[in-house]
């Protein structure tokens, strides 16, 4: 068990420094949603963003029901009860403010550490009652590895708060990295000391299995301390889960990818609707009642984001590869980082081990992510054409174009994602390269740019510049050149 939490987090950590320097080059509350639009086409960061909302607030449903079966510890009440009681509180800290969350997550996090760390401690004098290698196999620890993943879930959390951080680009990296080595270790620790005074079969097989520890080891009255310990532990992370993934909805929103109406705020500055939306969705898999399935369901929609935030890394290296890094991952063989590469092979390796109903349930997941995009493309369809189409004359006949106003063009590069902080062209210059496609495409009917339809213009304009950097410059020189000759 012990070597699988040590797997886990090494493929973490790798993940992680992919982390790193996508959080200090993009602080956005859309996290990894922002980063893979920046290498990918929208309806593919659309479904990253799904994936890990849904990750993160099904990882809150699984945590919840962990903090019921503590609870029924003291109280002989459902699980699926108790997991709703916890979402409720969560759900009115969460409202009260990031500062107030803040105060509430640093203070449960002391208690948190600090009972881990006296699970670790009671330990020691255990060591060496139990074989810790005997019935390991290479098969069986992978496949724990690929489940206790789900207690790693949380070091990536801090991305989506960077908009609220002080120098993110110097914090950021630094909380990422500190906080999944500490958890690495207290893991590992923890887990050696379990199974050193329970053994395998009993840890196994208990419903409690810390307080179940250190009851064996010191007696059952301290056995209700560390209940109440582990209570305030999945207290903690629930809450985080939820924050996380109310903000990341609040990023999506707030670039358009989806409704508006999730960015709005309370007197709080929070966005509540967010909030109430991540709640209420992880009470409905608190029904499934199942928490390794729930866990597993979280790890697989993990892992396909991990795959798409260490494939931007590599991608952006080649295509924006001049653009100001705060912190870099280390290691590269010419412009590939090796660690990402290492940790898409080593989740190429998990993800397979997850039990069938979790990759079930987790494509279901990610389908229902493709239909939400269909139905909210088709509903923006309509406005977007509005905005990027001239107008008409009369409704009847559409009004020759040859100029391409700036706000006109602004839109189009809006649109197209185009990142002028990396490009070598300005909006001027990309704006000159619509009115040239435009006026082209009006004076041969053979091209397929007409002049009602900016969007296109501007992807043939986008293409040229990307081609050939200085294409309208130069083009310009030949016009007037030929101009002279006649």
């Amino acid at each position: 068990m012990w070597v699988s939490f040590l797997l886990a987090g090494l493929l973490s950590g790798l993940t992680a420094l992919s982390y790193a320097e996508l959080a200090a080059m993009f602080p956005s509350a859309g996290a990894e949603y922002e980063y893979t639009r920046r290498v990918a086409p929208e309806w593919t960061a659309f479904l990253v963003g799904w994936v890990m909302i849904l990750g993160l607030v099904v990882a809150g449903a699984a945590v919840s029901l962990g903090f019921a079966g503590y609870l029924r510890y003291f109280v002989d009440i459902p699980q699926r009860v108790g997991a709703w009681a916890l979402l409720a509180v969560v759900l009115i800290v969460a409202l009260a403010g990031i500062e107030r969350s803040v105060r509430v997550t640093v203070a449960l996090s002391t208690v948190q550490v600090g009972g881990l760390l006296a699970i670790a401690i009671i330990g020691v004098p255990h060591l060496g009652d139990q074989n810790l290698l005997e019935g390991s196999t290479a098969s069986g620890v992978i496949t724990a590895a690929a489940l206790v993943f789900f207690a790693f879930i949380g070091f990536d959390e801090v991305i989506t708060l960077a908009e609220e951080t002080t120098d993110p680009g110097r914090t950021i990296p630094r909380a990422l990295l500190a906080a999944l080595a500490l958890s690495t270790v207290l893991y590992v620790a923890v887990a050696v000391s379990g199974v050193s005074v329970l053994g395998p079969e009993a840890l196994g097989s208990s419903e409690q299995p810390l307080a179940d520890v250190v009851g064996e080891a010191i007696g059952s009255r301290s056995a209700d301390v560390v209940a109440v310990i582990a209570m305030v532990a999945t207290t903690n992370t629930t809450l985080l889960a939820v924050t996380a993934a109310s903000r990341l909805q609040y990023g999506m929103a707030d670039t358009g990818a989806l409704p508006a109406g999730l960015t709005a705020l309370s007197r709080r500055r929070v966005p509540f609707l967010t909030i109430l939306a991540s709640v209420l969705v992880a009470a409905g898999f608190v029904a499934i009642g199942d928490m390794a399935l729930v866990a597993g369901v979280t790890d697989f929609s993990v892992y396909l984001v991990f795959v798409a935030v260490n494939l931007t890394i590599i991608l952006l290296r080649f295509w924006q590869p001049k653009r100001r890094r705060p912190f870099v991952v280390p290691g590269s063989i010419g412009r590939v980082p090796i660690p990402p590469v290492l940790a898409l092979a080593t989740i190429g390796l998990l993800l397979p081990s997850l039990q069938a109903e979790a990759l079930a349930v987790g494509t279901v997941v990610l389908a229902a992510g493709g239909v939400a995009y269909t139905l909210l493309s088709l509903l923006r369809l309509g406005l977007r054409a509005a905005e990027l189409e001239p107008d008409f004359d009369g409704g009847q006949t559409m009004t020759p174009r040859t100029r391409i106003e700036p706000g006109e063009a602004a839109r189009v590069a809006e649109a197209l994602r185009i990142d002028f902080a990396v490009v070598e062209y300005d909006l001027e210059q990309f704006r000159r390269g619509m009115q040239v496609e435009l006026q082209h495409g009006t004076a041969d009917p053979d091209t397929n740019i007409t002049d009602d339809n900016l969007l296109a213009t501007g992807k043939i304009a986008l293409a040229h510049l990307n081609e050939i950097p200085d294409y309208y410059t130069r083009l310009a020189a030949m016009e007037a050149e030929a101009r002279r000759e006649r």
